[in-house]
């Protein structure tokens, strides 16, 4: 009704002002640095905020007065009324409206003290699994399952790839996997779904965080990196599309499939997939599939030689977007959804290290222990002790337990975390026990170090962390098998009167012994 609009505007406004008390109060009543109430806490404010723009877009819409009606209403309160209307029948009427509108609508009155309180101690419905325990860790499990079963997953037979503390550490390396598998499928629905659920988790743990804007950021950020062709994993993908891996083989320098059979069936079915072409069948059809591409070019290849929904379009095709176009935008999808799992982990890095340290102390416990504190938690319903509030003390900087509190000191010298492993070619880091200090040489970091000094990170060089011994060991390396010595002891022949080869060596210990 046109005669209650400033009425209404009235009420929007005191609305607003009454929430913006409630974020307020909020903050100065709950100081408390529990972790479940300042997350309670960040999603009653953010649902203070959306309250607040939902009401101020109705103030807009009364403002902009798109009919008139409050112009109306406001010339009618200065007495501008038509020539046949008394004044104060007119001043009874609105007052009467007023009435009515207040009894229909009885929450925009004045909102009391108690009500106030009542709103800053309630408890948001905020969804996590049991293992993610109120957003202090990751829930990989179903991620995990999708990523060793995958076709990009680590390969048969690799135990220790396949474990889910080494997941946890490996999880965000996307750029390490070859480029041919990221145009699959498989590949896209397991990115998309890793990606899906780190922004949840990051939205509910974090919920005054606007993630909209973080991925605006995160966008223009890579749009540069693309167009100069320096995103990682994707090096040069703008210019000339994805690169070949180095398995990719080169189809022209082989005349038959029996000179293809000799490099491998492994290498064949990596080229196979990086064409798009099926990999089953015996070894040597693989190759004399593989051999079509040495005198038929790629998109005019019969459709049955292709995997479903593989094939490449026709000569045109790309006028009507298809061709490289297309598969150029499908690449830079994938890779801007890479930066953005990359830039949540990066923000959640605390987390994935504290899920890591919570998960390996589940491994050290024993059944019965896990099962004592499952129901420790659920008599507790999840709520924190007072214990949790009060300032941990600990001096000698212990690693943190499932509980919140230090390790006993008895274990971590048990597991040797006393003791510091530098590694020069990993940028001078440090590393915490002789488990972490042997499993780094495997890791992306030690890789990285040693390619950039352009050493092979083979297992001669494990246990060699100075840059110096690792460039002279290489040298040495290269020397040995770069020269050809002369051995005539084990590289000079002899041959008996029955046609038997010999080295020099053993040729003269028989003779010795008469057996020649």
């Amino acid at each position: 009704m046109s005669s209650t609009l400033l009425e209404q505007t009235r009420a929007h406004h005191e609305e607003i002002e009454k929430l913006e008390r409630l974020i307020a109060r909020d903050w100065l009543t709950n100081e408390s640095q529990a972790h479940k109430d300042k997350l309670y806490q960040g999603h009653r404010v953010k649902g203070f905020l959306e309250a607040i723009a939902s009401t101020s877009g109705k103030l807009v819409e009364i403002y902009e007065d798109a009919d008139g009606a409050r112009k109306e209403e406001i010339a009618a309160l200065g007495g501008l009324q038509a020539e046949n209307q008394n004044v104060f029948s007119a001043y009874y009427d609105r007052m009467k409206e007023i009435r009515d509108y207040h009894r229909r609508h009885p929450s925009a009155r004045t909102v009391e003290q108690e009500d106030l309180d009542a709103h800053i101690k309630a408890e948001p419905p905020v969804y996590f699994t049991g293992e993610e325990a109120l957003g202090r860790f990751l829930d990989l499990h179903e991620l995990h399952a999708a990523f060793i079963n995958a076709k990009f997953g680590p390969k048969d037979g690799d135990e220790e790839e396949r474990e889910y503390m080494r997941y946890l550490d490996t999880f965000h390396q996307l750029d390490s996997i070859p480029r041919h598998f990221k145009s699959s499928k498989q590949y896209r629905d397991y990115l998309s779904s890793l990606l899906a659920y780190l922004r949840s988790f990051y939205e509910r743990t974090e919920p005054l965080k606007d993630v909209t804007q973080l991925l605006s950021k995160v966008e223009a950020e890579f749009q540069n990196q693309w167009a100069a062709g320096t995103v990682p994993g994707w090096e040069g993908a703008s210019e000339a599309g994805p690169k070949a891996s180095e398995n990719v083989l080169d189809v022209e320098a082989y005349d038959s499939v029996q000179e293809l059979l000799e490099v491998g069936t492994e290498r064949i079915k990596e080229t196979l997939e990086h064409f798009g072409l099926k990999v089953g069948g015996t070894p040597e059809q693989r190759a004399a599939r593989l051999l079509l591409l040495k005198d038929t070019p790629l998109e005019e290849l019969d459709a049955k030689h292709f995997a479903k929904g593989r094939r490449p379009p026709k000569k045109g095709a790309q006028a009507n977007g298809g061709g490289d176009a297309g598969r150029e935008k499908g690449a830079y999808e994938t890779a801007l959804q890479e930066a953005q799992v990359r830039k949540f982990c990066e923000l959640l890095k605390q987390v994935i290290s504290d899920t890591r340290g919570h998960v390996e102390m589940k491994y050290a416990q024993t059944a019965e222990e896990q099962d004592k504190d499952l129901e420790e938690q659920d008599a507790s319903g999840g709520e924190e002790s007072d214990e949790d509030d009060e300032q941990i003390y600990n001096p000698l900087k212990l690693p943190m337990g499932p509980d919140g509190k230090p390790i006993p000191y008895w274990l971590y010298k048990l597991h040797g975390l006393n003791q510091e492993f530098r590694c020069e070619i990993c940028g001078d880091a440090s590393y915490w026990g002789r488990r972490a200090y042997e499993r780094h040489f495997r890791e992306w970091q030690h890789q990285h170090g040693m390619k950039v000094l352009g050493i092979p990170n083979t297992k001669q060089f494990n246990e060699i962390t100075v840059i110096a011994d690792a460039l002279a060991l290489h040298k040495a390396m290269q020397e040995k098998s770069g020269t050809a010595v002369w051995k005539p002891d084990v590289e000079e022949e002899y041959e008996d009167s029955q046609g038997n080869v010999y080295n020099k060596k053993e040729y003269t210990d028989l003779q010795r012994q008469g057996l020649i």
